[in-house]
């Protein structure tokens, strides 16, 4: 039964050991890295676009409570950001093309 026992226990670790070896020697073939390097580049790029979400809002909390504040102050109310940046805008003009 002892023999059995070990015999059993030798044939998992001998496959745990076979199918480790075989991942290891997959991700050291130029797919396996290709795989781990877009697998890497995914994780940045999905850091970057978070990193830039959480910028923007601090912004906006930010320009937020610098509105809340001039007006608490002078009470007179700031226009919104989208008014501001409208205001600044000049029509476009285009050019007259010479006809004949």
């Amino acid at each position: 039964m002892r023999r059995l026992f070990w015999l059993g226990v030798g044939v998992v670790a001998g496959v745990a050991l076979s199918r480790k070896a075989a991942e290891t020697a997959r991700q050291a073939t130029p797919a396996g890295l290709a795989s781990n390097l877009g697998d890497a580049v995914r994780e940045l790029a999905g850091a970057v676009g978070s990193f830039g979400a959480e910028v923007r809002a601090g912004m906006n909390e930010r320009e937020q409570e610098l509105h809340d504040m001039v007006e608490e102050r002078t009470g007179v109310t700031a226009p919104s950001a989208g008014g501001r940046h409208a205001a600044a805008r000049r029509p476009v003009r285009r050019a007259r093309r010479a006809e004949g």
